[in-house]
């Protein structure tokens, strides 16, 4: 039995995924000048690695990417199995 197979029953869960970019410490009076479309600068770019999580859990790690003027996420390597 292929490895997918033996999960079969659970491959519509949803999981909640997470990649985190950056965090920034920002004061309150600038956060209640942000307008829709502002643009926060962040320490992170293109091409960078990052840490993918799956429920809180490492799964892997990926690389910052600009696609159609947003940004994704490139998985380059899984987590395995300690």
């Amino acid at each position: 039995m292929k490895p997918l197979e033996q999960i079969d029953y659970f491959a519509d869960v949803p999981a909640y995924v997470e990649a985190e970019l950056d965090r920034k410490i920002m004061t309150v009076r600038d956060i209640l000048a942000l307008d829709r479309g502002a643009v926060i600068k962040m320490t992170r770019s293109a091409g960078e690695n990052i840490e993918i999580l799956v429920g809180g859990a490492p799964l892997g790690s990926g690389e910052v990417v600009i696609v159609d003027e947003r940004v994704g996420v490139r998985i380059t390597d899984f987590k395995e199995e300690d």
